[in-house]
């Protein structure tokens, strides 16, 4: 069958197109989830509409204590911007481990949210920072939080006409850090078994003022862990209260069996790496690992 094919150069009208063309079209940017579905029979779409002529919408910008990252900015772009080594170092852990070099010149922060892979690499990070998502359709512009806008595997928040123009999130405090771990069955081009994102704020006497943990691939979509972070908040980050956390993560989340990893190995893995997310963070902000 063939495939019809548009390029709009502006969200109005890749908007139009799709709202004119319903289910039967898909949006398209770099396709590195997209063709593979279509390659195994997943996805069938009678039209493309290609949004990389779309100008502006792979722009990174930082103002205001606010960054916002576009739609269509492509994964090796965050690994190498310069501002996200320091307190923000997580987006860069969770970009480079995102598929080979390949796929991260061409794969899209949108693209990947809009997957909504519970593994996805960049959601647990994105969970850790409030990340806000950004939509525009036919009916105008609107913000969902990242936590409304996944609603499970390859659910979103998003309307079939709209475009995620970007996602954007309020820069940590001072004295603050990041870390994201992902454990896979091998050291590269792996899906997740389980990714572990952290953010910890330390108080000048070293007692944690927030932390806030996000889990990938230990439930049906990346979640949150409140439990763990209001046991964390105004206590010192001893060894014993790292294994505390990690203990009631695993507890929290919710794994399932699959070809990659058993759900009783994926809860021992969230055991694992919540108390190690937790202690990069603490020796990025303090040098000292505790």
């Amino acid at each position: 069958m063939a495939i019809e094919y548009f390029e709009p150069t502006s969200v109005a009208e890749a908007a139009a197109l799709a709202a004119r063309f319903g289910a039967s079209a898909s949006f398209i940017a770099g396709g590195t989830d997209l063709v593979i579905q279509m390659r195994r029979g997943l996805r069938h779409p009678a039209q493309l509409i290609d949004l990389q002529r779309i100008a502006g919408l792979d722009a990174i910008a930082i103002a205001g204590g606010q960054i916002r990252i576009g739609g269509l900015t492509r994964h090796r772009a965050i690994e190498r911007h310069p501002y996200f080594r320091a307190s923000l170092h997580a987006l860069v852990e969770s970009a480079e481990v995102i598929g080979g070099f390949q796929v991260r010149n061409v794969g899209t922060v949108g693209g990947n949210l809009c997957n909504a892979s519970p593994a996805a690499d960049l959601s647990p990070i994105l969970l850790v920072l409030d990340a806000t998502v950004h939509l525009a359709g036919t009916g105008g512009e609107r913000t969902l939080p990242l936590a409304d806008f996944l609603q499970g595997p390859g659910r979103t928040g998003r309307a079939p006409d709209e475009l995620l123009t970007a996602v954007s999130c309020a820069v940590p405090p001072p004295a603050s850090a990041t870390a994201f771990i992902k454990q896979g069955r091998r050291a590269a081009m792996e899906i997740s078994v389980v990714g572990v994102a952290a953010l910890v704020t330390l108080a000048a006497d070293g007692r944690c003022l927030d932390a806030r943990i996000a889990v990938g691939a230990a439930a049906p979509q990346a979640l949150r862990m409140p439990a763990v972070e209001s046991v964390l908040r105004g206590a010192a980050l001893s060894e014993a209260a790292l294994a505390e956390a990690g203990r009631i993560a695993a507890a929290a989340c919710a794994p399932l069996s699959d070809v990659r990893a058993s759900a009783a190995y994926r809860r021992h893995l969230v055991r694992v790496l919540v108390p190690r997310a937790l202690r990069r963070c603490v020796q990025r902000v303090t040098g000292v690992t505790p």
